[in-house]
């Protein structure tokens, strides 16, 4: 039994969300094998190479694989998979354009989103905004599954010794091409790799006092800044700094909600947070329910204090 982690990468290095996907790889058993799709991503296939647990990686060169497009992903991720029992994307926006397609091609069931590996052939993925785990078995000959990069620990992206293979690359689809990206650029961690987050909820009241808040709390901490699905609709934050179900899921080492009360929504995309603080003036707010630290107090007062403090 072979296990094979599609790789996320911008053709020079590998992103976090790999890592995770790996560990989550090693539990399925056997042996990690780890696809490096790109153009000119030999940086990317090396460092692959140095992730422990991993036991080959395969290295596919071509122009059209530069930008990742699901269309070009999926031939080369299908051309492969009779070798593998189990295909394991991270759970990311590109994950989930590929995956889908891959399980179509393969005609196999998709097991999305899971959390925890109980087997070979049974995984445990989160329902009605994690407020239930589904137990999921699967009778399928090769496995494609997503994975919650919260629910598992980054492998180490050093100790490894594998060695890379070259694979021929599959044809251009010609079903669709790359025009161009706008990105946005932005000092601060991105949000989902973040170990400090300082997010924000409606009772900050606008998008002045959101800054005037929050800003120099994350500077304080070196945090990335994110908000709640209601904060975004009012206009207060953009939309990728949304946590939650409808946004990203996140799992840092400090989570600090601020105006927040707690809908199941945003809790969903924060509880696996490793110490979560939540400032609120309602005592009765959801959030003190996940809170390991919870202040009663006016955010416009408190925060400043806390500032001051540190």
């Amino acid at each position: 039994m072979t296990v094979l982690v599609i790789a996320e990468h911008d053709n020079a290095s590998l992103k976090g969300a790999t890592l995770n996907t790996v560990t989550a790889a090693l539990q399925c058993g056997g042996d990690v094998h780890l696809l490096v799709a790109g153009a000119n991503a030999g940086a990317a296939a090396a460092a692959g190479a140095q992730i422990a647990g991993v036991a080959k990686v395969l290295h596919a060169d071509a122009d059209h694989l530069a930008h990742g497009l699901a269309e070009n992903m999926t031939a080369q991720i299908v051309a492969i998979a009779p070798s593998y029992s189990h295909i394991l994307f991270a759970a990311t926006a590109a994950g989930k354009n590929i995956a889908p397609r891959v399980a179509a091609k393969l005609d196999v069931g998709q097991i999305s989103d899971i959390t925890k590996v109980d087997s070979a052939d049974t995984f445990e993925r989160p329902i009605y905004a994690g407020n239930a785990i589904a137990i999921v078995q699967s009778t399928d000959a090769i496995k494609v599954i997503t994975v919650r990069t919260t629910g598992f620990d980054a492998a180490s992206a050093s100790g490894g010794s594998a060695s890379v293979q070259s694979v021929t690359a599959q044809a251009d689809s010609g079903k669709a091409s790359f025009l161009g990206s706008e990105i946005a650029k932005n000092d601060r961690p991105e949000l989902t790799a973040a170990k400090i987050i300082v997010a924000g909820g409606r009772a900050l009241g606008s998008n002045d006092k959101f800054t005037d808040i929050l800003t120099p709390l994350a500077d304080k901490l070196g945090a990335a800044i994110g908000a709640s699905r209601a904060a975004v609709d009012a206009g207060y934050a953009p939309n990728d700094w949304q946590v939650g179900q409808t946004g990203k899921i996140v799992a840092p080492q400090l989570y600090i909600a601020v105006g927040i009360s707690g809908a199941i929504q945003h809790l969903a995309g924060m509880k696996d947070s490793k110490v979560i603080v939540a400032i609120n003036k309602d005592p009765e707010a959801p959030i003190f329910s996940v809170a390991d630290y919870g202040l009663e107090a006016d955010l416009f007062v408190a925060v400043p204090e806390l500032i001051a403090a540190l």
